[in-house]
């Protein structure tokens, strides 16, 4: 029986670990074209800032389904490495969430106010 589990949590954490990264080459992809496009057109720092937010969002989406994969992980391993970079990841995710919340809060409160984009 425990080696069935076994079998089974080491395939959800590959499944887990590729949706990671297929979220991460998304978002990736979509910002090199946003880039790009911003290399062609006008760029403003709002637009800017509006890239790398959306950026953010995918990456703290990717952090989490490997967050996921760790946990399951950690049920079937007990070495201090694993929980170690388990705990990596949630502090880095908790990080990521935090500054982009922040920022988000900062552009809706420009909005709301109607002010310009500061200068660089």
């Amino acid at each position: 029986m425990k080696e069935w589990l076994v079998f089974l949590s080491e395939q959800a954490i590959t499944l887990i670990d590729a949706v990671a990264l297929v979220v991460i080459l998304i978002g990736t992809l979509e910002v090199v074209v946003a880039i790009a496009r911003l290399a062609f057109g006008t760029r403003s720092n709002q637009v800017m800032r509006d890239v790398w937010l959306r950026y953010a969002r995918w990456l703290v989406a990717a952090l989490t389904f490997q967050l996921a994969a760790d946990i399951v992980e950690t049920s079937i391993s007990s070495s201090w490495e694993t929980i170690a970079r388990v705990g990596a990841i949630a502090v880095i995710r908790t990080f990521l969430n935090y500054f982009l919340d922040r920022d988000l809060a900062e552009i809706r409160e420009r909005q709301k106010v109607g002010s310009p984009d500061p200068a660089p």
